[in-house]
C-alpha cells in the first residue's frame, strides 16, 4: 500500500458499497482488522462510517454493527432512509449518504495528508479532484475482479492510488469459522423486490451477523 508512517489519514467508509464490494468477492469485513491495517500503516487520525438506518422497526439488522463500530475507535454518520411511492405507485426506499460523507472530507481535508475512500461511486470523483487541489493524497477502495466491476472507471482514474480490495482481503476479512449462516428473508424482501432497493444499504435488508 502506499502510505508513509508520519502520513494523517482519514478512513471515509461508504458501508453500502464496501458491503457489495466485499459481497461481490464473496467475504466478509473484519471491522478490527481493517482499522489495524491502516493504523499500522499511518498516523489513523478518524475512520468515519457512512449508512442509512431504516426506523420505526422492530428490529434492524444492521444495528448491532453500528453500535459496536461506535464503540471500537469508528465516528458513525448515520440518517433514517426516506419511503415514498414512485409515479407507477411502488414502495421505494432511499438512503443515500454522498452529501455527508462529502462535507465530511472536505472539512476533515485541512487536517489530513491522506484519504483513503472506501467507495466505487463515480460521483465521488469531482470531490476527489477538491480535495486533491488542496495537497492532499486519495486512494480509492474497491474492486475490479467483480462482474461487473464495483469502482467507475473516472473516479479509479482521478485517484492517486488505486487499492484493491481483494488484494488485501488476507488481512481484513473474517475467518472462515466465524462466516455467518446464510441469512433468512427479512420482511423488507418479502414486501419489495430487488429495483426497490433504492440506495439502500444491502446490510440493512439482509441480516447478517455484526464483525465483532
Amino acid at each position: 500500500m502506499h502510505f508513509y508512517p508520519q502520513e494523517r489519514t482519514g478512513l471515509f467508509i461508504d458501508g453500502a458499497n464496501l458491503y457489495s464490494a466485499a459481497r461481490s468477492l464473496g467475504f466478509d469485513i473484519d471491522y478490527r482488522k481493517l482499522l489495524s491495517v491502516f493504523a499500522d500503516e499511518s498516523r489513523l487520525v478518524r475512520a468515519f462510517y457512512y449508512t442509512a438506518l431504516i426506523e420505526n422497526e422492530e428490529y434492524s439488522p444492521i444495528r448491532p454493527l453500528v453500535d459496536w463500530l461506535d464503540y471500537n475507535g469508528y465516528t458513525m454518520v448515520t440518517k433514517p432512509t426516506k419511503e415514498y411511492t414512485d409515479a407507477s405507485g411502488r414502495r421505494k426506499i432511499k438512503g443515500n449518504m454522498d452529501i455527508e460523507l462529502a462535507i465530511d472530507v472536505l472539512e476533515m481535508s485541512e487536517h489530513l495528508d491522506h484519504v483513503v475512500l472506501f467507495s466505487g461511486d463515480g460521483d465521488f470523483r469531482r470531490l476527489v479532484e477538491a480535495v486533491q487541489r488542496k495537497g492532499v493524497r486519495v486512494t480509492v477502495v474497491s474492486t475490479v475482479k467483480s462482474q461487473p466491476p464495483m469502482i467507475a472507471d473516472e473516479l479509479r482514474r482521478q485517484a492517486d492510488h488505486f487499492l484493491e480490495l481483494q488484494d488485501f482481503q488476507a488481512k481484513i476479512a473474517r475467518s472462515h469459522q466465524d462466516r455467518p449462516p446464510r441469512p433468512q428473508q427479512s420482511r423488507f424482501d418479502e414486501e419489495m423486490d430487488e429495483d426497490d432497493y433504492e440506495d439502500l444499504d444491502e446490510a440493512e435488508v439482509t441480516p447478517r451477523r455484526p464483525n465483532y
